[in-house]
């Protein structure tokens, strides 16, 4: 009689037919249902968990990035017109219009912003301004002009609230590339500084020092001979933006050198309240040959004064045709003329027939 199979009995292959160190596929073939969604649900949540991981790390990575960027002001966002205020930070531009300001509201209006204002996040939600005091300008008066709302928001640079010191160092800097600035405004901006117990800063001298640290020595020099003339005669002068270097220098240098000198400056310049800003120069400058021996020429005669030279006036305008804007500069004796295109590329006989068309209209309109 033969031995009945219990239903427990488990055929094992011989030891020589497996495969040392691997599972059988029988055996694999044998695990049940849920020991395999175990293990695959083992696996998800071991996916799962690298994955949220490597997204924690990676928003790490990226919030300490945009604070290094923020710190340093390179997050570019555009901000509302009337969030940025500039009430921490002197300006060292004279109040008054701006005959440039018209040629940046064109260049905005047609081709954008191209260089961001620079502003510094303040705690109240507002934007403390920095650098762009000119291009702020123009988005307002364009957004006033226009009621685009394009123009009711700025691109700006926002970085942190730094130390006095930084900020104004930047706003410095940036205006010492300015062709415009004269060392009237720097020196007053000095003034001001020194003026100013919050910063606490040891006089004038020192003020130059710390603002335009970049500039060189004799730059720095002039700024504090400027700041020192401006001292004496700041209260007579409406135009101190408009004084040469060399003029403002040298009265500086007399004023040093005769005291009394300062007094009646001062008296000239208040004699005449209707002057406009050549006069006031040419006042000033009659203060430098005063009192001057005539100069000798060769022959034994005496050599007249020289004459006193008002500033040249200037006119500035632009001229749009076909889509392209000419800048015109007027003066004495000039007219230049700037636009996008090359001239040389023009035949000299059409060059030459339109300039005498030039002279002809001018001559009609006469």
């Amino acid at each position: 009689m033969s031995r009945k199979r219990r239903i427990f009995d488990i055929e094992v292959p011989p030891v020589e037919d497996m495969e040392t160190g691997k599972t059988p596929a029988k055996a694999l073939a044998r695990r049940g249902p849920m020991a395999a969604a175990i293990s695959e649900n083992a696996e998800a949540l071991r996916d799962r968990r690298s994955t949220e991981q490597s997204i924690v790390e990676e928003n790490q990575k990226l919030a300490q990035e945009f604070v290094r960027l923020k710190r340093e002001g390179l997050v570019v966002d555009r901000i509302p017109l009337d969030k940025v205020v500039s009430e921490r930070l002197l300006r060292d531009r004279k109040a008054g219009p701006d005959d440039e300001l018209a040629e940046l509201k064109t260049s905005i209006r047609e081709v954008g912003l191209s260089n961001p204002i620079r502003v510094e996040a303040r705690e109240d939600g507002s934007y403390e301004l920095v650098q762009g005091m000119r291009r702020l300008q123009a988005y307002r008066e364009l957004l006033a002009e226009t009621g685009e709302a394009g123009f009711a928001t700025i691109p700006a640079g926002i970085g942190t609230l730094d130390k006095p010191q930084a900020s104004y160092r930047r706003m410095v800097d940036e205006n010492l590339i300015r062709k415009d600035i004269s060392f009237a405004e720097m020196a007053t901006l000095a003034r001001r500084y020194a003026e100013d117990p919050a910063n606490d800063c040891d006089g004038v001298d020192a003020a130059v020092a710390v603002l335009f640290k970049s500039a060189s020595y004799t730059k720095r020099s002039y700024i504090r001979a400027f700041a020192s003339l401006l001292a004496q005669l700041d209260k007579c002068l409406a135009f101190p933006q408009e004084i040469p270097r060399n003029v403002g220098v040298e009265l500086k240098r007399k004023l040093d050198s005769e005291p009394g000198r300062a007094g009646a400056v001062s008296s000239a310049l208040l004699a005449e309240p209707e002057r406009d800003a050549a006069r006031e120069v040419a006042i000033l400058r009659s203060f430098l040959t005063e009192g001057e021996a005539p100069k000798t020429l060769p022959t034994g005669k005496a050599a007249a004064p020289a004459a006193v030279q008002p500033r040249k006036a200037k006119t500035t305008f632009q001229v749009n045709r076909d889509g392209a804007v000419a800048r015109c500069n007027a003066s004495q004796g000039r007219l230049e003329l700037r636009c996008d295109r090359d001239f040389t590329m023009i035949d000299r006989r059409d060059l030459e027939r339109a300039v005498a068309a030039f002279f002809d209209a001018l001559e009609g309109e006469g």
